[in-house]
C-alpha cells in the first residue's frame, strides 16, 4: 500500500527544475504529484511518478542527488472538514505527519493527498479502521 516518492536535491539556481523535468519527460516518465521546499541555497523536489525505479536511475545518471522515500496516498473526503477528519484519525494513534501535499489526479470524487508519516503501517491501519481509503502504489502510478 505504500507509494515510492522520489526526492531530488536541487541547487537553487535557474534551470535546475527544468533539467529534472526534461530528463523525466525525455524518458517517458510522467509526474503525477510534486512538491518543492526551498531555502536560499537549495531545494528538495518531491515527486510521485508513474515509473519510480526508472526515474531514480534516470535522475542519478543525469547527475542529480536522489533518494527514495515511502509515503501513503489517501482519499480525503472533498468537503469542509474532510482533511481535518483524516488528521484527527492519525493524531488519535499518535502518528506524526512530517509533511503532506495534494495529488494531481483523482480516483473518485475525493481529493487525493500524499502523506509522509513517521509510521506508515500504523497510519494505514488507523485509516483503514475508519474506512478511509489508502491507495496502493501501483494504483497511484497508473493515475
Amino acid at each position: 500500500m505504500k507509494v515510492k516518492q522520489i526526492s531530488v536535491f536541487l541547487e537553487n539556481k535557474s534551470g535546475r527544475l527544468a533539467e529534472v523535468t526534461r530528463a523525466l519527460g525525455d524518458n517517458e516518465i510522467n509526474i503525477r504529484a510534486l512538491s518543492i521546499a526551498d531555502t536560499t541555497d537549495f531545494g528538495i523536489l518531491r515527486l510521485i511518478v508513474n515509473k519510480p525505479e526508472e526515474a531514480n536511475q534516470v535522475l542519478r545518471d543525469a547527475g542529480f542527488m536522489v533518494s527514495e522515500t515511502e509515503v501513503i496516498a489517501v482519499d480525503v473526503p472533498d468537503r469542509p472538514g474532510g482533511l481535518a477528519d483524516v488528521l484527527d484519525t492519525l493524531g488519535k494513534v499518535n502518528v506524526n505527519i512530517e509533511y503532506l501535499y495534494a495529488f494531481i489526479g483523482q480516483t473518485s470524487q475525493d481529493a487525493l493527498v500524499v502523506f509522509r508519516v513517521e509510521d506508515c503501517d500504523a497510519a494505514m491501519k488507523a485509516l483503514k479502521e475508519k474506512n478511509i481509503r489508502v491507495l496502493d502504489g501501483s494504483e497511484v502510478y497508473a493515475l
